[in-house]
């Protein structure tokens, strides 16, 4: 058999057998990527192991006839990536090794920093450094941190190690802290720490005689103007103040002096009224000299601000009056003359006299006339005489020359004279002197009246002012025998319906009643009582009385210690008459309270008093007496009392009843409520008092006895109650003689 076999050799063989050439043969620095078998011609590939690379040689291997494996003459180099690549801005700590696997370390060079996102490149097995995403950027701190109130010095460069200095704006003061910001490798300014504070110079000085303009800043730069106030003017010195920038206002010297106007300036005909001062607002006023008067606007001059009087508007003019005041039916007799004292004189026309005190006006200061009461009248003798018991014969006419003519009156005759009358020039009519006679003779008198008309025959009378008619007729008839009837007219003084009121021993209230005999009165009695000390107090009654008595006594039942109203209207003659009067001070009730003993140091008490009661009680008192021996207790005067007061109690405070307790310890009306003691005997005693302006009055009962705990106070018990009753007994009488002596 023929085989061809690989590189051209042909081989025979006079025998078949399998060549078998076990595993490749390692090459160096070469691994085994794969092998078709180990069979011949079996072919086995090398490839570099890691960290080499192929230099030369062939990579395969064939297993031959002898059953070697031939052929792979591979040679790999170790591999080296040569020098790390170079970054702006960067430097690389390496080991100088450029082996496969080797790293390398960039770093940021100062004042750069890492914006990617890795710093480290390998050398890989293809022999090339990784590249890393290294970017180095320029490290800035960006803007410095802005402070209040502060400026900066920076020249804009805020790399690391840049400085930016910081100070205070103008108006505002360094108050400490750092002024100086780094800007540091980490991109950051270092943090200042200046404090600045607002400049403010506070209110601006105050000069005398002086005011000022300012808008309210005390900042720096802020200025005040001072300007001179009113009564004064600018002397000398600087008018301007300024905040500076260390807070304080630039002292002004502006000077004001007080404005002095000197002596006013005269006016003519006129003095001056000034008190001599010439400083602004001093007014002098100026008055016209007797004679003359005042034909300006005004008499005051003001000194004024710029130093000088202002101008018065007076004007004093000579005085002189106008033409002579016309009176009519008169004459004046005036020589022409109008100054002050001129003198004009009146005469009535002929058929007239003159009605006046006088008859001349004179000129007076005012320019003006007197206006004199003078008027001139038509001579006119008015109405005729009247003569009694006369009618007259007369047309009315009153002027000179009219006539009236007389004549006696039915039941009269002319018992001589003349009974004529003539109106005379002296506006007086003549003389008559007529007499008529009455057949019945003169004219009735009754007491106390009058006559309102009469003739011959016939008389009327009145009663005059201050009386009236009690009863009778009031007319006089002149009979046919000659004689009077006489009016039965009766004339009594007018008193008031009821007079003489007064009261009676604080009880009754009497009084005169003014009215005829015969008639019956009706009197209505109000009264109202009131008390000071007792505001919720009011008493208000009436009652009523009918009688014909001229005097009268009613007996009220008046309160005591009450102000009282008392009004009588008599109701027909509707007439009212009013008396005040007062009720004095008496002894109140004694206190309703049920006499007890205990035998503890705090017995409680009780007090009843009635709801309604009238009665002038202005408090209560609790006495606490040793019992001890005899004991004399004085109710009217309690300072000379053995025991002590423990409580006294407003009124208002009691209500209808009362609990109190003795000994709790407690203030009662500014008195200390003292414990008692123990082992000792007390009485207590309840003293209620009225008091009403001096006035004091006052009642006592033995409320209570408290008895001691001890042995010896438990024996002596039979004892005790003898003393409690002599003890009550001795008060009882004691206060009845106080009572009568007091009313003795």
């Amino acid at each position: 058999m023929h085989m061809l076999w690989p590189a051209g050799k042909l081989c025979m063989l006079s025998s078949l057998s399998v060549v078998d050439c076990g595993q490749p043969t390692s090459v160096e620095d070469a691994v085994l990527l794969s092998v078709t078998g180990t069979t011949f011609a079996s072919v086995a590939t090398f490839g570099c192991d890691e960290g080499f690379v192929w230099r030369s040689g062939n990579k395969s291997s064939v297993c031959e006839a002898d059953g070697q494996w031939r052929g792979a003459t591979i040679v790999c180099e170790e591999v080296d990536c040569g020098f790390p690549p170079a970054f702006n801005h960067a430097h690389m700590l390496w080991n100088k090794s450029s082996r496969m696997g080797s790293e390398v370390l960039y770093q940021c060079n100062s004042g750069y920093h890492n914006v990617g996102m890795g710093n480290v490149s390998t050398c890989t097995a293809a022999g090339r450094w990784e590249t890393p995403s290294l970017l180095c950027e320029e490290t800035l701190c960006g803007r410095p941190t802005i402070i209040e109130h502060t400026e900066q010095v920076w020249n804009n460069n805020s790399s690391p190690g840049s400085t930016v200095l910081y100070f205070c704006k103008e108006g505002f003061s360094n108050k400490g802290g750092h002024d100086v910001s780094i800007c540091n490798e980490n991109g950051q300014w270092t943090l200042p720490t200046l404090s600045c504070q607002e400049i403010l110079c506070g209110d601006p000085p105050i000069l005398p005689h002086t005011g000022h303009v300012w808008n309210g800043s005390s900042k720096p730069g802020n200025t005040v103007t001072y300007y001179c106030k009113t009564g004064f003017y600018y002397s000398e010195g600087e008018n301007i103040s300024l905040c500076t920038s260390n807070g304080y206002w630039t002292k002004p010297n502006i000077s004001c002096k007080e404005v002095d106007c000197g002596v006013p300036l005269p006016i003519p005909h006129s003095v001056m009224r000034w008190d001599n001062v010439s400083t602004v607002g001093a007014q002098v006023v100026y008055q016209c000299n007797s004679g003359y008067r005042d034909a300006g606007e005004g008499n005051v001059s003001v000194c004024t601000a710029s130093g000088e009087w202002d101008a018065a508007p007076l004007l004093c003019q000579e005085i002189t009056c106008e033409e002579p005041v016309f009176k009519p039916h008169a004459n004046v007799r005036w020589n022409g003359t109008a100054n002050i004292g001129s003198v004009v004189y009146y005469q009535c026309e002929e058929g007239y006299h003159m009605r006046s005190l006088r008859n001349y006006s004179v000129c007076g200061e005012s320019g003006l006339w007197e206006d004199i009461e003078l008027w001139c009248e038509e001579i006119s003798c008015g109405p005729p005489l009247n003569l009694p018991y006369t009618n007259l014969l007369w047309d009315h006419t009153s002027t000179p020359g009219s006539v009236v003519l007389y004549e006696c009156m039915d039941g009269f005759y002319q018992e001589s004279g003349k009974i004529v009358s003539t109106c005379l020039q002296s506006g007086e009519w003549g003389r008559v002197s007529m007499k008529c006679k009455a057949n019945c003779g003169p004219v009735p008198f009754l007491a106390n009246s009058e006559v309102v008309w009469h003739n011959r025959s016939v008389v009327i009378h009145r009663c005059v002012d201050g009386y009236h008619s009690r009863r009778g007729g009031n007319v006089s008839v002149c009979g046919s025998s000659g004689l009077w009837q006489k009016a039965t007219l009766s004339c009594i003084e007018i008193k008031p319906a009821i007079n003489h009121l007064f009261v009676l021993n604080e009880k009754c209230v009497y009084w005169k009643a003014e009215k005829y005999d015969e008639d019956t009165e009706v009197y209505k009695v109000t009264y109202t009582g009131s008390r000071d000390y007792q505001r919720s107090f009011h008493d208000n009654r009436k009652r009523f009385l009918s009688s014909k008595a001229d005097q009268h006594e009613l007996c009220l039942n008046l309160l005591p210690a009450t102000n009282y109203s008392i009004s009588i209207t008599a109701v027909s003659a509707r007439f009212t008459a009013t008396i005040t009067t007062n009720t004095s001070l008496t002894v109140p009730p004694a206190p309703v309270v049920y006499y007890r003993e205990f035998e503890t140091p705090v017995p409680t008490l009780r007090l009843h008093r009635r709801p309604d009661t009238l009665d002038p009680i202005s408090l209560y008192q609790v006495f606490v007496l040793p019992a001890e021996g005899m004991i004399m207790f004085d109710c009217s005067s309690a300072a000379s009392s053995l025991g002590h007061i423990t409580a006294q109690i407003a009124v208002g405070h009691v209500g209808t009843q009362m609990d109190f307790t003795v000994g709790d310890g407690l203030y009662y009306g500014g008195f200390f409520n003292e414990p008692l003691g123990n082992g000792r005997n007390y009485y207590i005693i309840l003293r209620a008092v009225s008091q009403w302006k001096t006035a004091l009055k006052s009642s006592c009962v033995l409320w209570a006895k408290v008895r001691g705990t001890s042995y010896i106070m438990r024996v002596s018990s039979l004892s005790a109650v003898i003393s409690v009753g002599l003890v009550a007994l001795v008060i009882l009488v004691g206060y009845r003689f106080t009572r009568f002596f007091k009313k003795t």
